[in-house]
Parts: C-alpha cells; sequence; structure tokens
C-alpha cells in the first residue's frame, strides 16, 4: 500500500518518510511532495493509497489538496498532521473526510498505528466492493441464464431488464448481438479443473470484447455485441485465438445467428448449438458460424443393400482390422458430404447398426438360437457431437464376439454347463442360463436333456450337492455356510436334499470324510 506526504517543511516531510520504518509494516513510502500543487500533477500517475499533509503550506492548503482529490480518487484515506492543535482545523479537515488529524510533534509509533488504522479501513472497503461486486455479477448471470434457457424468448419486460443490467451489450444502430458456445480443452498438465480452465478462457475475452459468459451445458456460452456480423466474427475469433495461446489450451466455438433484438435471444442461442452439433461432421475446425451450415439439407438416412451385404461378410470373416478401415471409409464419406447434417448422419449410421442386428438375429435363428441381442442400449442412436468411429468399433465389435460365441466348437449345452457350475450359488433359472447361450428357454430343456441324460433341474440340484460334498470335506465351513454357498437358503430342505443324494445327513457325512480322508 502506497503512502505519501506532503508538507512544504523540507524537515517534516524528510524526517516523516526516513524515521519511520514503513517498509516493514507493508507499506511502500513515495518521494515526499513539497506541495499541494506538486502532489496534484503526481497523484494521477503514482495512485497513492493513503496520503499525510499538512494544512497550512504555501500555495494551497492541505484542505484545497484533499477536495481536488477526492473528485477522482473518493476512496484516498487523508490524514492530517499539522503543527496546529485547534479544534477549527479538525472540524474543517473532518468534514472534508479525513481519518485522522495527528500533531507533528506526534510519536512515530502513533503515526504508524494511524497509517495501519486507515490501511485497515482500505482493505474493508475493497472487500466488500468486492463482495458486492460478485453478488451483483452471479446475480446478472442467475439471471441471463434464466433468460437464455426460457423455452420461448424473453417478453418485452425482460428485454428491458436486460438492458438494466447488461447495457453495455444493448446493440446500437446497425448493431448485433452474437451467442458463441466455447469449449476447452488442456493436456491436464497444469492440474487446472474445467471449470478454473473456462472462467480463465472467459476473464481473457472480456478483456478485449464486449461481452458477458457462464457455464453452459459443459461448455462456455458468449453473449457479444457488435457493430457488425463479419467484424465480430473476426473479433471473437481472433480473443479465442489469443486466449488460446496464452491459456496452453484448444478452444472449439460456434457462433450463432446474429440478433439485432433481445427478443431474439432464443434463436441465436439454437442456432449457436445447432452449429457446435456439426463439429465432427466438418473435420473439428476450430470455429463454425451457423451462417456456413444453414443450407444443409441432409444426406441419405438408410443403408443400401449392398453396404449392408459388405457389413454382413465383414462381421461373419471376423477380422476386426478390416472392420476398422471400413468404419473409417464410411465415416469419411459422411465428412466429404456437402449436405449431411448431424441428424441424417446419426439415422445412416443407426441404419448400419441395425443392419448388423438383422444379419445377426438370422444367424441365431440358423443355428436355432433366440434372439442374441436382449440389451436394448446396443440399438441407441448415435450422437454426433464427438467422433462416432470408437463407438461404432465397439458395438460391431461385439457382434462379431457373439457371432464367435454361437459358432465356436464348444455347443450351447457345454457352455451352459459351465456357467452353471460358476454360479452354484445363484439362483440359476433355466431362463436365465438359456438367455446366457442365447437360446430361447423351450428349445435349450430340449437340448439340454438330450445331451446330458438329465432334465435341467436335476442336473443342477445334483452339481449342487456335489459341490457341497466336496466343501463339507475338504473345509471347516459350517453346513449352514455351506447351504448358502451352493444356493440354499433352506437349511432344513438343504439337509433333506443331501441326504436323499447321498443317504447321509450333512453332519454324518462330514464325520465319515474326517474317519476315511482320501489317500494320494
Amino acid at each position: 500500500m502506497k503512502v505519501l506526504i506532503v508538507d512544504d517543511e523540507v524537515i517534516i516531510r524528510t524526517g516523516l518518510s526516513t524515521v519511520i520504518d514503513w517498509e516493514q509494516n507493508g507499506f511502500t513510502i513515495l518521494e515526499p511532495a513539497s506541495s499541494a500543487e506538486e502532489a496534484l500533477q503526481r497523484i494521477p500517475a503514482e495512485h497513492p493509497d493513503i496520503i499525510f499533509t499538512d494544512i497550512r503550506m504555501t500555495g494551497k492548503t492541505g484542505l484545497d489538496l484533499i477536495r481536488e482529490v477526492k473528485k477522482n480518487c473518493p476512496d484516498t484515506e487523508w490524514i492530517i498532521i499539522s503543527g496546529y492543535d485547534e479544534f477549527a482545523y479538525a472540524q474543517q479537515a473532518i468534514r472534508e473526510g479525513v481519518s485522522e488529524y495527528l500533531l507533528k510533534t506526534s510519536r512515530p509509533d502513533e503515526i504508524i498505528l494511524a497509517a495501519l488504522r486507515a490501511k485497515d479501513r482500505l482493505e474493508k472497503r475493497k472487500q466488500k466492493d468486492q463482495l458486492g461486486w460478485e453478488k451483483d455479477r452471479m446475480l446478472n448471470r442467475s439471471f441471463l441464464r434464466s433468460l437464455l434457457s426460457a423455452a420461448s424468448g424473453p417478453d418485452e419486460e425482460a428485454a428491458c431488464e436486460l438492458w438494466e443490467r447488461y447495457p453495455e451489450l444493448r446493440p446500437e444502430q446497425n448493431g448485433l448481438m452474437q451467442i458463441w458456445l466455447v469449449s476447452a480443452e488442456d493436456d491436464g498438465s497444469k492440474g487446472r479443473s474445467q471449470d478454473a480452465l473456462y472462467a480463465s478462457v472467459g476473464s481473457l475475452l472480456q478483456e478485449t470484447l464486449t461481452c458477458e459468459w457462464l457455464p453452459w451445458h459443459e461448455s462456455l456460452l458468449l453473449l457479444v455485441h457488435v457493430q457488425a456480423a463479419a467484424a465480430g466474427w473476426n473479433a471473437v475469433e481472433q480473443a479465442l485465438r489469443k486466449a488460446g495461446d496464452k491459456l496452453e489450451c484448444r478452444l472449439f466455438a460456434a457462433s450463432g445467428r446474429g440478433v439485432d433484438d433481445a427478443l431474439l435471444l432464443r434463436d441465436a442461442v439454437e442456432t449457436a448449438a445447432a452449429a457446435k452439433s456439426y463439429a465432427w461432421l466438418l473435420g473439428n475446425p476450430g470455429i463454425i458460424r451457423y451462417e456456413d451450415i444453414k443450407g444443409r439439407k441432409g444426406c441419405r438416412a438408410i443403408c443400401s443393400h449392398a453396404e449392408e451385404t459388405a457389413l454382413s461378410a465383414l462381421l461373419k470373416a471376423g477380422e476386426e482390422e478390416s472392420l476398422r478401415s471400413w468404419i473409417t471409409d464410411v465415416a469419411a464419406r459422411l465428412q466429404k458430404d456437402e449436405h449431411a447434417t448431424p441428424a441424417t448422419a446419426s439415422a445412416y449410421l443407426h441404419s448400419l447398426l441395425l443392419a448388423g442386428h438383422r444379419w445377426l438375429e438370422r444367424a441365431a435363428a440358423s443355428i436355432g438360437l433366440s434372439r442374441p441381442l436382449p440389451d436394448t442400449e446396443e440399438a441407441g442412436r448415435l450422437h454426433l457431437a464427438a467422433d462416432p468411429r470408437p463407438e461404432l468399433c465397439r458395438r460391431f465389435k461385439s457382434m462379431m464376439d457373439q457371432y464367435r460365441m454361437m459358432v465356436a466348437d464348444r455347443t450351447p449345452v457345454e457352455r451352459a454347463i459351465s456357467y452353471i457350475h460358476e454360479h452354484l450359488e445363484q439362483s440359476l433359472s433355466l431362463g436365465e442360463v438359456a438367455r446366457h447361450v442365447h437360446m430361447h428357454p423351450n428349445y435349450f430343456s430340449e437340448v439340454f436333456k438330450r445331451e446330458t441324460g438329465q432334465n435341467y433341474i436335476e442336473f443342477v440340484t445334483q452339481a449342487r450337492l456335489r459341490q457341497a460334498m466336496v466343501l463339507l470335506s475338504e473345509t471347516p465351513a459350517k453346513i449352514s455356510e455351506v447351504a448358502k454357498r451352493i444356493g440354499y437358503e433352506d437349511i432344513k430342505y438343504f439337509n433333506r436334499l443331501f441326504k436323499g443324494f447321498t443317504g447321509n445327513t450333512p453332519s454324518e457325512y462330514r464325520k465319515k470324510a474326517e474317519n476315511n480322508p482320501p489317500t494320494g
């Protein structure tokens, strides 16, 4: 905090500036001024926070100095240090807003204490001003978010309130408002959160643009005032480049239609969102303008029979590298289509996924299996905000894997038996196991009995009881724990089943096993 001493007596101003240890108490002492006139010339450039001044000096008085400086620097703290202990002087100084009145005979500790009190008052005022500014900014942004999020555009009352809160954004003659949606990415090396990154981007943009910003659906919304559309685009693009360079991050931005009326701001937001949705289709450029994509009519939304046949051959062959290459070619064709839109491109890719599902269902039906894809997520529509190629690869690879499993050397019954032994503690309904091997329950039941010679319930029961025999003979687990580990909560029911299968109760079986350990 900077301190300036103004006194026409050289001994006083030199003594005050050198005898007191200003730096140790957190002050920077400026070169003292020998008159009010000299101080008036220097204050605009040096910006002192606290000024010590005499009242009676050659030329303008200290009170004249206070009155003139207060016009442009109302927050400056003033401390009178006078050789006159007169009540009239003190009264006049207080009327001029002076906080302290000291005599030149005051001790150094009294002077530094006065300066510290002035410093404390300044800091409290700044803190209060900052809190007030932050509160106003939060209220303004909350209002702006509500206005832009509304299902319909603002009414006249809301528009008037917008200009009361943001008068600098109101378009003048030939002026426009633009909505920009900005996304930011960095490599994570700086350890900053996404919110902190967006706050830094917004603050830097406000240094060069007449704008307001606020977080908006995992991006940053920018409301910009410009004199003309083209000039606005250029100014924002330049500001974005500078911000990205300074923050060492990648910025992507999409602008909506420029509007000259607050009643049209909802349209500006929607067109900016529409432009942003083209990011991947346009190869992720740094800037997308709604004017550049608004004329697109859409691409073919359904895959052809030839494409469906080619996809089926790829999935059946099971070569992942060939599949990835084919998906890359499909994506490249979409990106080159000058009329492709996110909606039609997504519909086209969805038709390819459905074609893959149909092929897999036909392959399953040909070997007596039920519908192999019970998970409805697999048929979900792709979104093109990001690169769809990894998701397409994941889904088609899943189809490849299911087909590979269907035609593997192991029969469905063999796979079912493995599943049963691995999940003896679970309910293991016939329908659950049938779904695991992608077979209709009735058909699975017939095939299971034909290949094992037992019906499903008999097989599962005996598998569980054999596992119980192992646990009873090889572990110290309680009988109730053994029952639970093979899927039986009712201990009496377990005991009855076990005795019917082995001829002994679980306790008897364990005792015999202990008396007749297996020999190696």
